[in-house]
């Protein structure tokens, strides 16, 4: 059903051309301490064009699949600059040797031109745009250094990529805040033309007594005194969230809309390989390549402990099928608690994001997920719907049942 733990996984990395330098200074992003790793000023922490170029001939290189996969991550990765982007194109034309090659990119579109959408639209980029609802939910945290609400800023970027026709969808970062809003958001979120649509709970574990110099966020599996943030989701309103919106797409936008929360289900459900990792039995084969080649096993375990090496020493497909990515990989099945292996719902959620693993189970100690309350009654709520679709069933047949 899942990724096998045996044969070589299928590589995908997401590049951090610009590290964690950003605009904006977003209450709840995880990734703008992440400067403390590198020395140096973070607005100077740019990948250079061998660097680039060395990232994209082993990508390409390293991969069995039909279709090579980049993903464009920051920080904010518009601040690399145009002329960065442009070159982007060439070394792929000519390491893909007539394959077929697809580029995402991750903003907040606040800096988004009538060029850069062009830019875009012309070399089929798929744009992810960062946005957390109507105003009031989006300006809550993801504000300037400022203060000042992004908002408006963001929308002007969505105006153009509208304009050029340009491919996006967009992601929500649920919070203590617009989860309250779920309607709000969902209905929103439809009104701007997103078509799918990913909800990324905030759950932020944190040293409160760590220094200035001190990254704040921690592992779940540290051993310090920590603590969740306040703008970390309750789980149970993260719950109600998805089911009032699970409601409203179930009734009449399944099919026309997408929310990646419910493909998971689904695809567990219909016992075929989830495609977000989250969801999936074992994890491992999502790395992060920092602007100076350092990879790390995943987007959110970048700390020294979890540093592969670097790609000018030793080739990505080498490090992602490394020994200690592939165990990485593997814990997230392995360490799962005797507890939550009892579960009814274990085959939809399969734990979770380890990120998230954070809360003592009531049996066998430490390795409960922190939102398994909220996953559980939405699974509860789902399953009636669950049952009705036919295993061998799809999409457009289950909206026909609807």
């Amino acid at each position: 059903m899942n990724v096998p733990v045996s044969g070589k996984l299928p590589i995908s990395t997401m590049a951090k051309p610009i590290g964690s330098a950003c605009n904006l200074n977003g209450t709840y992003c995880y990734y703008l301490e992440k400067e403390i790793l590198f020395p140096g000023n973070s607005q100077q922490h740019a990948m250079s064009e061998k660097l680039l170029e060395t990232y994209i001939a082993q990508t390409i290189y390293s991969s069995q699949e039909p279709v090579v996969l980049f993903a464009w991550h920051g920080g904010e990765p518009i601040m690399r600059g145009f002329d960065f982007f442009r070159k982007v194109i060439q070394p792929q034309k000519k390491h893909g040797a007539g394959r077929v090659i697809e580029n995402s990119l991750q903003t907040n579109g606040t800096t988004l031109t009538d060029e850069w959408c062009s830019f875009f639209t012309d070399h089929h980029f798929l744009i992810g745009l960062s946005v957390d609802g109507p105003e009031y939910c989006h300006d809550r945290y993801r504000v300037y250094r400022s203060g000042r609400g992004s908002f408006a800023q963001c929308m002007n970027g969505l105006e153009l990529l509208v304009k050029h026709k340009t491919e996006f969808n967009t992601l929500s970062v649920v919070n203590d805040y617009n989860s309250k809003y779920p309607a709000e958001v969902y209905l929103f979120l439809k009104s701007i033309g997103s078509r799918y649509m990913q909800f990324l709970p905030v759950v932020e574990w944190v040293d409160p007594a760590a220094k200035p110099d001190e990254p704040r966020i921690l592992p779940a599996n540290t051993r310090k005194n920590a603590q969740v943030t306040d703008w970390t989701v309750d789980p149970v309103d993260y719950g109600n969230f998805l089911i009032r919106i699970f409601n409203e797409w179930v009734r009449k936008d399944v099919g026309l809309y997408f929310v990646s929360a419910f493909d998971c289900v689904l695809e567990n459900w219909m016992r075929v390989p989830p495609s977000v990792c989250v969801s999936a039995e074992i994890c491992g084969h999502a790395g992060v390549v920092e602007y100076n080649g350092d990879v790390f096993a995943c987007d959110h375990f970048v700390f020294p402990e979890y540093k592969l090496c670097n790609i000018n020493e030793k080739s990505l497909q080498t490090l992602m099928n490394s020994p200690f990515q592939r165990q990485f990989g593997q814990n997230k099945r392995d360490m799962l608690p005797a507890f939550c292996r009892k579960r009814e719902f274990l085959d939809l959620c399969n734990g979770e994001c380890p990120k998230n693993r954070i809360v003592n189970t009531p049996e066998d100690g430490p390795g409960l997920n922190y939102l398994c309350p909220g996953f559980k009654i939405f699974y509860k709520h789902t399953e009636p719907t669950l049952i009705s679709w036919p295993v061998n069933s799809s999409i457009s047949d289950f909206r026909q049942m609807s």
